[in-house]
């Protein structure tokens, strides 16, 4: 294959790469939908509402915690061997949560699940890398992330449809037809790649990395479950990820083989692209973790029409993904991000004046517009990651990139949304004072738990003050949100560069992958 015109089916290997990354992204918005379901005794498993955030919890701790270290075992080993593996365990883990007998296996399930993605969405953009050249890189990287923004939309939709149709293990067992047909299209049309000089392994490295982000990720998620920062569950943990992800810096600076060469940081592209992608999924992932209740609670919708209400944000990720490329290289890589991440601060704010009484369609508008500058953002700072890094070592930046979208996205749950439960406690507490004592501390939770307690003691004076009080929380949670993300503007104007040069003078003299 040769570097300046790439493999001859590359758009159908992108279009393989596409589908099979499918289950992965449907299973990250899917399960929300069904939470209600699997929370019943009797159509579900009667799981509690922690048990439910580590239903959700254990696929993020350990997707994000091998993310980095599989896409340099595939770098290594195979991407497509690495992408075979992840697909087939994760229709096995899909088909294991859908039969669950009880909460925890469905947790053990998950994050066996967790495991199959890690392995997954690393292979994908580093094979993009591999097949397509330079020229074309940018625009096959901006139909990927469109694709994961129509899977991002589908996914609620199709949860709602197969809960109102099939009992909640379908949305689970949906995984599995997609699997196996993405298994036999990467059998017949995905070609092997690797790195055609592999260096030494570094256990070590590959061992701290685990160790610190799985530490992180676990303390991040245990703030978010607990509503505190303040506890020694959420502090001990989180300051032994640092402590060692500060010892696997210090380690890959000090050996000749790193797993990942530290001192790509130097790289002010790479730095800015990694760290305005951090922030967009701190304030996009927390920020729009409240958007699930306020439709289907505040404003009465169903799971399908919560789903379909999510059908612009969608659209515009399909209509300027592919064209994020063209407009980056004609303004700047400067420019056209901080006009986004401008756009990104303001329909982010804007959920600060929603209430009950706020027109769907304005809030649809708001919707598509938040989706055209997502899809001016990402598919750019991918872009930069990936090309910072000598072609060979794809998948380590593959990994790096979507391992800080997931820490981030992550954190920004558990911060935003400790936010918004520490406003909704203090909120809806004097509305509590006539709930039995036994049921109060449940009942102030969240709003689904003062939702349960007014069905179970048939006391409907509490909705108005849950609505209320859920609706002031959003506003201070948006405006959290909002204010991360004009950081992000911030670091755009500060690091990131202006125009980038053109692709041959980048990557002349890099050796093709075969």
């Amino acid at each position: 294959m040769k570097q300046e015109t790439g493999h001859p089916r590359r758009w159908s290997i992108l279009g393989v790469l596409v589908f099979s990354l499918l289950a992965v992204v449907l299973d990250n918005t899917i399960l929300n939908v069904a939470m209600k379901t699997i929370a019943d005794p009797v159509a579900g498993l009667g799981a509690t509402q922690s048990e439910l955030e580590w239903a959700i919890n254990s696929y993020t701790l350990v997707f994000a915690g091998l993310l980095f270290t599989f896409g340099v075992i595939g770098d290594r080993t195979g991407r497509k061997r690495m992408l075979f593996i992840g697909m087939a365990l994760f229709g096995l883990s899909s088909l294991a949560s859908a039969y669950a007998q009880d909460p925890m296996q469905l947790i053990l399930a998950r994050a066996a699940m967790g495991i199959g993605g890690a392995a997954i969405m690393p292979a994908t953009l580093a094979i993009i890398s591999n097949v397509f050249p330079p020229a074309e890189r940018g625009k096959a990287i901006g139909i990927w992330a469109g694709g994961v923004g129509l899977a991002v939309a589908v996914g609620p939709i199709t949860g709602g449809v197969l809960i109102e149709h099939f009992w909640w293990g379908s949305v689970f067992l949906i995984n599995v037809p997609i699997v196996i047909i993405s298994m036999f299209l990467i059998a017949g049309v995905v070609p092997e790649s690797r790195d055609p000089k592999p260096s030494r392994l570094d256990p070590v490295g590959v061992i701290l990395s685990i160790i610190g982000l799985v530490a992180l990720v676990y303390g991040i998620i245990r703030g978010g479950e607990l509503g505190t920062v303040a506890s020694a569950e959420v502090l001990v943990p989180t300051l032994i990820g640092v402590a060692v992800l500060a010892v696997f810096v210090w380690w890959e600076r000090r050996i000749d083989h790193p797993v990942f060469d530290v001192r790509n940081f130097g790289n002010i592209r790479f730095t800015s692209a990694i760290g305005m992608m951090g922030i967009v999924f701190f304030a996009m992932m927390g920020g729009m973790f409240f958007l699930t209740f306020y439709l289907q609670i505040v404003l009465g919708y169903s799971p399908v029409q919560a789903g379909a209400l999510m059908i612009p944000f969608a659209a515009a990720q399909l209509i300027f993904a592919p064209l994020s490329q063209r407009v980056n290289q004609r303004f700047g890589a400067k420019l056209s991000s901080t006009v986004s991440m401008i756009v990104v601060t303001l329909t982010l704010a804007s959920y600060a004046f929603m209430d009950q009484d706020t027109s769907i369609v304005l809030i649809e508008v708001i919707f598509f517009v938040q989706g055209a500058a997502m899809a001016n953002i990402m598919p750019p700072a991918t872009t930069a990651i990936m090309e910072a890094l000598p072609r060979e070592k794809a998948g380590v930046g593959s990994a790096m990139s979507n391992t800080v979208r997931q820490v981030a996205g992550a954190l920004g749950v558990a911060v935003l949304g400790s936010v918004l439960s520490s406003s909704y406690r203090g909120e809806i507490e004097p509305a509590l004072a006539a709930v039995p004592e036994q049921d109060r501390h449940a009942a102030g939770e969240s709003i689904m738990g003062t939702m349960e307690a007014v069905g179970r003691l048939g006391d409907k004076s509490l909705v108005a003050p849950a609505f209320e009080a859920f609706v002031n929380g959003m506003h201070v949670t948006a405006a959290v949100s909002a204010v991360i993300a004009l950081i992000g503007v911030g670091v755009v104007l500060r690091w990131m560069p202006g125009k980038p040069r053109p692709v041959q003078q980048q990557e002349t003299k890099e050796p093709a992958v075969v």
